[in-house]
């Protein structure tokens, strides 16, 4: 983990947003933004991990998250990262892919996502196998824009 004053701002709000939740397993669910940002090689995508899924899945919002006074690569960052579902799944990734911070951290995601050896103790369901072909499909994209 990098240790900066952004960082562990967006450390404490990432445990405080995601305490109560877990993951489709029951393990919770914060783990999985932790593993994102212990991955990253900066302060603002390790901020953007961090934080990736706080306005998506709580209550807060980008507004509440810029007032908290996060860099506004971040907050550009998260905003891409954020999916409207009214936006197509996969315009979603390219507008994110655009973005190295979101990309960095959208391909963490998704390969974290899709490491079916998480799914411990539960068996995999159609749409498991569906939603991982998306995500191998997304991550594909992401690193096909290095080339």
């Amino acid at each position: 983990m990098i240790y900066t004053e952004q960082t562990v701002k967006a450390l404490k709000l990432c445990f405080v947003a995601h305490k109560e939740q877990t993951d489709k397993t029951g393990v919770p669910y914060v783990f999985h933004p932790f593993h994102l940002a212990e991955q990253m090689t900066d302060e603002l995508t390790a901020a953007a991990a961090l934080l990736h899924d706080v306005v998506e899945d709580t209550d807060y919002t980008l507004e509440d998250l810029e007032k908290m006074g996060f860099d506004s690569r971040v907050m550009e960052a998260l905003a891409l990262l954020t999916h409207d579902p009214e936006v197509p799944y996969m315009d979603y990734v390219a507008a994110a892919g655009r973005n190295p911070i979101a990309r960095a951290v959208k391909l963490a995601d998704l390969r974290h996502n899709s490491d079916l050896s998480r799914m411990v103790g539960r068996e995999l369901t159609e749409w498991d196998e569906k939603r991982n072909e998306k995500y191998l499909t997304a991550i594909a994209y992401l690193e096909g824009l290095d080339g």
